[in-house]
């Protein structure tokens, strides 16, 4: 979730730049953490990511487990190898899932922004991280359309 903060500030800093020149601009802002922690989408991707990770240290456990059990140092040596083979794929795939719910979440957030953006008439929507004093707080707008999608 670190990664899709640190896009919406780049994002956000784009839009400072651009509207930079226009005399009257009117910014809306965003809490993002509260936009996740209220959005059912993202609430239900943190519970299959949770989970799957609890699954991969299930996985360990049970490999550890195992490895006890065996007697001799070549077993112990080609267990070791190939478990450390399957703990690096499913550890490439939870990897590859996380980065696809985020992308996928802030891509929803994006465009609800972008939609609560419009219907406000407002220039930029900024992170609330970025402002520190005006701009209008749309973060429950956003919330709003989301949960009605």
């Amino acid at each position: 979730m670190k990664n899709l903060k640190l896009m919406a500030l780049i994002m956000a800093a784009g839009l400072v730049i651009s509207t930079g020149t226009q005399a009257n601009a009117e910014v809306g802002y965003l809490n993002y953490q509260k936009v996740l922690e209220n959005y059912p989408a993202a609430q239900q991707a943190v519970k299959e990511i949770d989970a799957k990770s609890l699954e991969l240290q299930q996985y360990m456990v049970d490999k550890e487990k195992q490895y006890k059990s065996l007697d001799t140092p070549l077993k112990k040596q080609n267990f070791e190898t190939q478990t450390a083979t399957e703990f690096n794929a499913k550890q490439e795939a939870l990897y590859k899932l996380r980065s696809s719910k985020e992308a996928q979440i802030l891509n929803q957030v994006q465009t609800a922004a972008k939609a609560v953006m419009v219907s406000q008439k407002l220039d930029a929507v900024l992170s609330d991280q970025v402002i520190f004093v005006g701009g209008v707080d749309i973060t429950d707008l956003i919330i709003q359309k989301l949960k009605g999608q």
